[in-house]
């Protein structure tokens, strides 16, 4: 059953993949790009952080294979531990009294300022990679003040990780299926310029890369955490 899903994947990715290539414009000179990208990109995104709308609208099948890269870094990382049978014992040393008090009251607002940064990643400078490096920011910390007390859950983490990684894929085949049939084509109403309800799919997916970067960053600082 696994190996059937698999193959049905493996084809509509395939199908995703040789159909963006036959409506991509072979030949065309990067600085003709270029200008297109910077005068057009405010009126056909929708987003005010012209960065946003190459990353995620222009090139954002290649922003998805950056992500997978990520998954596969995490993964391989896990398995590489995972093989490590005998650790050794040691003696650390315990955090100061600043910085373990201090773990406890910058969490939540590291997290607040990291979700912040990637629902606001079409309009400020930011996105769902520093939002999620942000996040996973406050893990390590955590992590370093608590001195192993508290430690991520991995339900949450695996949860959190599953659900950006399909949200960004499902909004990918809705756009490659309406519209002009690109693969993360921007389905949606762009909306009044400039303000939080804007942009199309572009704050959506970056939402899901927050989660999905965080959760992924966070999971290898805990692999490592544990092993150390």
């Amino acid at each position: 059953m696994r190996k059937c899903i698999g193959i049905i994947l493996l084809i509509i990715i395939a199908w995703g993949i040789l159909t963006s290539l036959q409506t991509m414009p072979f030949g065309v000179s990067r600085a003709k790009v270029a200008n297109h990208y910077i005068n057009n990109g405010k009126d056909e995104t929708g987003a005010a952080n012209i960065v946003t709308s190459v990353v995620i609208n222009y090139r954002a099948f290649d922003t998805l294979g950056e992500v997978t890269v990520l998954f596969l870094s995490a993964i391989g990382l896990g398995a590489v531990l995972a093989t490590i049978k005998t650790r050794e014992k040691r003696d650390t040393e315990k955090a100061s009294l600043i910085l373990s008090t201090g773990c406890r009251f910058l969490f939540p607002p590291i997290i607040l300022f990291g979700a912040y940064i990637f629902i606001h990643g079409h309009l400020t400078p930011g996105g769902g990679f520093q939002g999620g490096a942000i996040i996973a920011s406050a893990f390590l910390l955590m992590y370093l003040g608590c001195h192993g007390e508290k430690r991520l859950n991995d339900r949450c983490s695996t949860f959190s990780e599953s659900l950006g990684g399909l949200a960004f894929v499902i909004i990918g085949l809705i756009g490659l299926a309406v519209g002009t049939h690109y693969f993360l084509n921007n389905f949606m109403p762009l909306g009044k310029f400039n303000t939080l309800l804007s942009a199309g799919v572009i704050p959506i997916i970056y939402i899901a890369i927050g989660f999905k970067v965080g959760a992924e960053l966070s999971k290898i600082i805990d692999l490592l955490m544990e092993e150390s």
